[in-house]
């Protein structure tokens, strides 16, 4: 069974208002139509909200209970049996609220002074467009791609090269709605819920206190007092993120394939007896076990694990190599369940091109997280 499926594997509901649950429920029922839209549904966009992904990582001071990993993980993962893109809009809302929170004070009571249920996109990798520094703040101007949820934000984190060039780190800035552009421009395979579309913004003036380094974000805030989510720096969690997702869209996955080859919800009961059927099950479902543990360690160590290089090689390797067991399930369950998987009417297909769009990500690479990890180790030897 899925987590849908079985209310004793997660808690049902969240600290903040409608149950995770319910949120996932709803995704999985508007998930076709978030596909044909290519953005969230609205009702599903306001169900994130409701279940308190924006305000997850959020300042106690402006109304927020800075949460931890591990609850972000299992959460976004049971959005995702239902509806991947669900399960990347509401990882990326909890995010961005955590690198909002590096602002300095003033910025972050411009977002969040009348409550911390604040959606924010983000378009921080790459930078792109032109900065102009001017008295108390800059003029940015430019174009920025795949901005996932921009449909369904409230405010924008935009990184900009800074003026005169050279090797200084990119700023971030952030802008209200009335700021910037929204695009039409998410035509991809899969994740296509997400409505990742483009942003565009003409001249328009951002004050310093809403801006800040990059390297911040890197770095994790300094103070001794600030929350933990917020001190880890963002190598350590960012793959992580990223990959939760794609286990809620695995186990989503073998529940549906489950229905169509047998009938059957994801135990085995009902499904045929034939060896061949019987071993896809098996190893589909113990290679799921196994990268829920690989990121539940992996989150763990975001919540607990000392802030040095070596956790945060070990998390990007973990992350990388939990996604490419998880691709390689659903691909299993893909090309076993044939043609009747094939149909448009049918989740599994979705999962499919959700879970080979989301490991095309950056931050999932193995290659880059295997040299990091060598590294690492490399350096504990030493």
């Amino acid at each position: 069974m899925t987590l849908l499926e079985h209310p004793s594997h997660y808690p049902s509901s969240s600290p903040y208002g409608l149950p995770v649950r319910a949120a996932a429920v709803l995704g999985a029922h508007h998930a076709a139509e978030s596909e044909l839209a290519r953005r969230l549904h609205p009702a599903v966009a306001g169900a994130l909200t409701e279940a308190g992904f924006p305000r997850h990582f959020v300042p106690a001071e402006f109304g927020g209970e800075p949460g931890t990993f591990a609850e972000l993980v299992e959460s976004v993962a049971l959005l995702g049996e239902g509806c991947t893109s669900a399960a990347w809009c509401a990882a990326l809302q909890a995010a961005h609220g955590r690198l909002a929170a590096h602002l300095p004070r003033r910025g972050q009571a411009d977002i969040w002074g009348s409550g911390p249920d604040v959606p924010i996109a983000a378009a921080v990798v790459p930078p792109a467009g032109e900065l102009t520094e001017e008295r108390g703040g800059y003029r940015l101007t430019g174009r920025w791609n795949l901005a996932s949820g921009v449909d369904h934000a409230d405010w924008m984190l935009l990184a900009a090269p800074e003026p005169g060039g050279g090797d200084r780190s990119p700023r971030v800035l952030a802008l209200p709605r009335t700021d910037f552009l929204v695009e039409d421009t998410w035509r991809n395979s899969g994740l296509r819920g997400t409505g990742s579309n483009s942003v565009t913004v003409a001249g328009v003036f951002v004050p310093r206190h809403r801006t800040m380094s990059r390297d911040v974000l890197a770095a994790g805030r300094p103070e001794e007092d600030a929350a933990r989510c917020h001190r880890v720096p963002f190598p350590l969690v960012a793959s992580l993120m990223f990959a939760a997702p794609a286990l809620g869209a695995a186990r989503g996955a073998l529940a549906a394939w489950s229905r169509v080859v047998g009938g059957a919800s994801g135990d085995g009961e009902g499904l045929p007896g034939d060896g061949v059927t019987q071993q896809v099950l098996a190893r589909s479902s113990a290679e799921i076990d196994a990268a829920h543990l690989l990121l539940r360690g992996a989150a763990e160590r975001a919540d607990h694990a000392p802030l040095d290089r070596l956790p945060v090689a070990r998390n990007m390797r973990d992350a990388a190599v939990a996604v490419e067991m998880l691709v390689a399930v659903v691909e299993r369950l893909f090309r076993s369940g044939g043609t009747r998987v094939q149909s448009e009417a049918e989740p599994l297909q979705r999962f499919w091109r959700d879970v080979h769009a989301l490991a095309g990500h950056g931050a999932l690479r193995f290659a880059p997280a295997a040299a990091a990890y060598a590294r690492s180790v490399a350096s504990e030897g030493r």
